[in-house]
């Protein structure tokens, strides 16, 4: 059985290495820091598959390098440094792993906002430094019990959401490029963006990143928001503006946030969101469970030998080429 040649530009879990060595001929980066350029492109000259990594920019230069690209994948739901259209002019089909990390990205969406509104982090650094010493100068946080929780982007991710809310006695609202027709199912009430800043307590983001999306959290959003409301983002980073977001925690606009993603990603340690008191920051940890990541990682070789035999890949973004040769 002939070997397909692959590069892998991230370092590969023990679960995937196996199965992708025994039908592939593999060239890994197994370092932390992203795969140099030049030699990415050199790599990619004989190349049948790409298993890459978000740190990699599929762009025209790099198919152009690649003449023998038969697929593309990535172990992720989000695929923005990715040229849809490029590949879809090439024929070439992207694979990507949607569905099977909504759980876990939930769990930690909603514990952003459980931690942040009871200010447990805060909570947990005055233990550490010695200073719990009565309960009268512990960090109060505010109930979650009958206050609004506002998503935007009630997809999959933001359904569980609104569940893990709704167990906590929540009233949630949603906005959505479209209305959603199991509103009872999902006990959410649909708004209009605007009115959705306006009431709620919490605004949650878990819209992809699009053209239309890219910026849309700036300071026009948040000056709409009450000076109480707590900021949550668990989608891409570029969907809001950073400095936007800066001004709105210094001045008051709002009372907290809570980022599981930046932009830029990651902060230097300079960066001004650093040094504010009511910001909380998670190194984009969504889908980090040892489950998850394994899903993932299967599901993107999955993907990637599906395409590589001429078959249809089981999750595609671009299905006007996702056709199988052998029906063909």
């Amino acid at each position: 059985m002939r070997k397909f040649s692959v590069v892998v530009t991230e370092k590969m879990l023990p679960s995937i290495s196996d199965k992708l060595q025994e039908r592939c001929h593999v060239r890994e980066w197994d370092r932390t820091d992203p795969i140099p350029r030049e030699l990415l492109l050199k790599w990619l000259a004989d190349a049948e598959g790409l298993f890459c990594s978000g740190d990699v920019q599929v762009d025209d230069e790099l198919l152009s390098c690649a003449p023998k690209l038969r697929v593309i994948v990535k172990s992720a739901v989000g695929y923005d440094n990715i040229d849809i259209e490029a590949c879809t002019r090439r024929g070439i089909p992207v694979g990507y792993t949607p569905g099977v990390l909504v759980e876990a990205t939930a769990d930690l969406t909603f514990g952003l906002l459980l931690t942040v509104a009871r200010r447990l982090h805060e909570g947990w650094d005055r233990v550490r430094a010695g200073k719990w010493e009565n309960n009268t100068e512990i960090p109060f946080g505010i109930d979650l019990y009958g206050k609004k929780l506002g998503i935007v982007g009630m997809g999959q991710i933001g359904a569980a959401v609104a569940k893990r809310a709704q167990a906590s006695g929540m009233i949630v609202l949603y906005t959505n490029r479209r209305r959603r027709r199991d509103e009872e199912k999902i006990q959410a009430t649909y708004v209009k963006l605007d009115k959705l800043l306006e009431e709620s307590d919490f605004v949650v983001v878990l819209t992809p990143l699009t053209k239309e999306t890219r910026g849309m959290f700036g300071a026009e959003q948040f000056s709409k928001m009450k000076r109480t409301a707590y900021f949550i983002n668990a989608a891409p980073g570029a969907i809001v503006d950073t400095d936007s977001l800066v001004q709105a925690l210094k001045d008051g606009q709002i009372a907290y946030a809570a980022l599981d993603v930046t932009d830029p990603e990651p902060l230097p340690p300079d960066h001004p969101l650093l040094t504010l008191p009511n910001v909380f920051i998670t190194p984009h940890m969504g889908s980090a469970t040892i489950e998850t990541r394994n899903r993932m990682a299967l599901l993107a070789v999955d993907n990637l030998l599906a395409g590589l035999e001429g078959k249809r890949l089981p999750t595609c973004v671009n299905e006007s080429v996702n056709y199988s040769s052998e029906t063909d």
